[in-house]
């Protein structure tokens, strides 16, 4: 074989908040040399776990014994038009994938809005955008590679290995490790974004037109003020008219980037400042439309580190939902100084995912990193739970197996494929000994 063994070390996750030290860290160039590096793990007694870029918040993918690094994986390994496929490496880039597409006139229908996450990683945590019918990644994908922990290699699809298909899109690593997946594509087309401002009651109000009557919509509301910012995308027969290079810049590096980070650090190093600075941070981005390709359109910049707790909520619930936040954060007297995003999506098939049998509404909180967040997010999870939340796989939460299988009704499903798969658990960690019991 030639696997590349990575310098051994303290690993860190994109936000700095979680960190592990595995035996050894690998980095396999093929299916092959990761199955068999899985059979040596398990004959050495060591747990074995995938990681990607490292841009999830809890310890998804931490381990102390072996960890698969996905430098040497990645790249398209198939491009099929007729069929309206694409196949590859587990740990290829959502960046490297939608730039390939373009660069044939093809698109994922729905994505995320950041593209640094292995296609792996994304899938496997849950990783969504918004959308009135086009769902999260996982979602897209029509078939996958899964190598098990007796190093066999399964190929999974809706005729082939069907339960395990239907379960390993969103397997939390639990079931194996996925070496390969294949998404469905489209011709690529255009989206007309528009943005502006609007008042949090009034988007309360129009919650379910807005909703209905895009393709695409979401807004961030700022905490201590009564403002959002919204944006709705849909599709466009064109012209193509992007972003201006220079406002292009102000928006989304310098403000939403650069002085934001500023405004993050001076709220962080005086609270008080935060309630002035969430008013004037509310303020800053003008209403602006634009038209591009899909990926330029969902997504955006993010250089700002936080952490992060996200919910899935029935969506018939999101404005009470956020309606308790808002009066929840007035009265706590806990200071925020990031937005609130709020995204939807249709219901799925997929037993772990967030959106699995319901219409659902995603609100995200956030908080600037070294910023103490407790207080905050326990706050917002226990308005989240009290609706039936279901937490973000790859985002902080408190919830156990015993919560989640009572707001997963198929959550039983994916446990028993996991004793089957994994019966002596190779794959597991203290994170999925909490979520999915042992």
């Amino acid at each position: 074989m030639t696997v590349k063994t990575v310098r051994s070390g303290v690993w860190r996750n994109w936000a700095g908040n979680v960190t592990a030290r595995p035996v050894r860290s690998v980095a396999p160039s093929s299916t092959q040399e990761l199955a068999e590096l899985i059979r040596r793990a398990a004959a050495e007694g060591l747990k074995v776990k995938a990681v990607g870029t490292g841009h999830s918040f809890t310890t998804v993918a931490a381990t102390d014994g072996l960890l698969i690094r996905p430098d040497r994986m990645a790249g398209v390994r198939g491009l099929d038009r007729e069929a309206g496929t694409v196949t590859v490496a587990a740990g290829t880039p959502l960046r490297q994938l939608n730039e390939t597409l373009s660069a044939h006139g093809l698109s994922l229908v729905n994505m995320g809005d950041i593209m640094e996450q292995t296609v792996a990683g994304a899938t496997a945590t849950g990783t969504h955008g918004t959308g009135r019918a086009s769902a999260s990644i996982a979602a897209q994908i029509k078939g996958l590679e899964l190598v098990t922990a007796d190093g066999s290699v399964l190929r999974c699809s809706a005729a082939e290995h069907p339960e395990i298909f239907a379960a390993a899109r969103i397997g939390l690593g639990a079931l194996g490790v996925v070496s390969e997946i294949t998404f469905g594509v489209e011709p690529e087309f255009l989206l007309t974004a528009r943005e502006e401002p609007m008042p949090f009651d009034r988007v309360m109000a129009d919650f379910d037109q807005l909703v209905a009557e895009n393709e695409h919509f979401e807004f961030y509301w700022f905490p201590h003020t009564g403002n959002c910012n919204t944006k709705r995308n849909n599709r466009s027969t064109g012209p193509a008219a992007p972003v201006g290079r220079l406002s292009g810049w102000v928006d989304d590096e310098l403000l939403s980037n650069g002085i934001f980070q500023v405004a993050c650090s001076v709220g962080r190093a005086v609270p008080a400042t935060i309630p002035g600075i969430a008013k004037i941070s509310s303020r800053a981005l003008s209403a602006r439309t634009y038209t591009d390709i899909p990926y330029k359109v969902f997504t955006s910049p993010r250089r700002v580190r936080f952490l992060e707790m996200e919910y899935a909520v029935p969506r018939e619930a999101a404005v009470t939902v956020l309606r308790e936040l808002k009066a929840a954060v007035e009265r706590s007297g806990v200071r925020v100084s990031f937005p609130v995003e709020v995204r939807t999506a249709p219901a799925d098939d997929i037993p772990l995912s967030t959106a699995s049998g319901r219409e659902t509404a995603y609100i995200a909180v956030h908080l600037y990193r070294g910023t103490p967040h407790r207080a905050y997010f326990t706050v917002a999870e226990q308005i989240m739970i009290a609706h039936g939340g279901r937490p973000h796989w790859g985002k902080l939460h408190s919830r156990d197996a015993a919560y989640l299988a009572g707001v997963y009704p198929r959550f039983g499903e994916f446990t028993a494929l996991r004793d089957r798969l994994d019966p002596d658990r190779l794959f597991t960690n203290d994170y999925l000994r909490r979520v999915l019991g042992d």
